[in-house]
């Protein structure tokens, strides 16, 4: 398909320009007063490495432009995955956008932000017409970084960023397009769940817990006391029945007893709290282990992904972390 600069929608323009991926970054500097002075942007890139160089631009209407246009300075803060509302916060117009932030630089260089993935010192090198935005290029003077997963954005909302994953149960040139196949999502969380599940048998066999008993036992940690059918309602998901039978056993164990604050309710023992932590920290050291192989910008799309997917699967399951009223 061709368009023409006469023909072209700028609004469907803007939608194919948005398959492009990128970053987002947080621009700072001082105005000459010494306010701090900081925007969203989404259009820096590297420019050389020998110098150092940097570049972002800005529109033309922004209200912002005539400070950073007499400025010697700004930084560039790679924002974390974790920054969403801090980028909210500096796209928006007519409020005080550092109020309440810590600051890592003096007053009288351009504000530092904290907690960034990256943040870049620059210096201004030159400024460039680029249609209805100014270009601004950098030398880069300092900068620093740390393992925070990026926030990205594209096709209109933010992102997070994971490598591509390889073959795990298949020859790489493998058909994988059968009716089950390793690209089954079923399959993948399946295999995902009782792989991780295999780090937590030996403490659970010390202590003669069955899956059913940790399921319970884990709710209970989380929020108790809770009714027999809200213990039900909870653990729907498993599709085990965790019904009388299951929780008069819990309290043979001396695990569970009933609650004397609710009627008909049921609570941790000090022995049943010390099972289920016990069991609990050994299921942190295996998520310790995974999140050390899979790296932290993986760990968090792994969240994302299994939230949304719990979303978009759930069939109308209690909240579990929400008080009781």
């Amino acid at each position: 398909m061709q368009s023409t600069a006469a023909t072209y929608d700028p609004k469907d323009f803007r939608r194919a320009l948005g398959m492009f991926g990128t970053g987002v970054t947080i621009v700072t500097t001082r105005a000459e007063s010494g306010e701090p002075v900081g925007i969203t942007a989404n259009s820096f890139n590297s420019v050389s490495l020998e110098p150092p160089m940097v570049l972002w631009s800005l529109a033309k209407n922004a209200r912002s432009l005539p400070v950073f246009q007499s400025a010697d300075t700004w930084n560039v803060h790679i924002l974390s995955n974790e920054q969403e509302a801090l980028s909210n916060r500096f796209a928006r117009a007519g409020e005080d956008k550092f109020s309440g932030l810590a600051l890592d630089s003096e007053a009288a260089h351009a504000p530092l932000l904290q907690d960034c993935s990256a943040r870049f010192k620059c210096k201004t090198a030159f400024q460039y017409d680029g249609g209805d935005h100014i270009i601004f290029v950098g030398e880069v003077t300092d900068y620093d970084a740390n393992p925070h997963p990026p926030l990205l954005y594209v096709t209109g909302g933010y992102a997070l960023a994971s490598r591509k994953a390889q073959p795990i149960a298949s020859e790489p040139a493998a058909d994988t397009n059968t009716a089950y196949s390793e690209n089954l999502i079923g399959y993948l969380m399946g295999r995902a769940h009782f792989q991780f599940l295999s780090g937590l048998r030996k403490p659970m066999a010390d202590f003669g817990m069955t899956d059913v008993d940790f399921y319970v036992l884990s709710l209970l940690s989380i929020q108790q006391p809770q009714t027999p059918a809200e213990i039900a309602a909870h653990m729907a998901y498993t599709g085990t029945d965790i019904g009388a039978v299951a929780l008069q056993s819990l309290i043979r164990k001396g695990w569970v007893e009933e609650s004397p604050e609710r009627e008909r309710s049921l609570q941790l023992t000090p022995q049943g709290n010390e099972a289920i932590l016990h069991v609990l920290a050994a299921a942190k050291a295996v998520e310790t282990d995974l999140i050390a192989s899979l790296g932290e910008m993986e760990a968090a799309t792994l969240r994302n992904l299994l939230k949304k997917a719990i979303a978009a699967t759930d069939p109308g399951l209690p909240k579990l972390w929400q008080a009781k009223t």
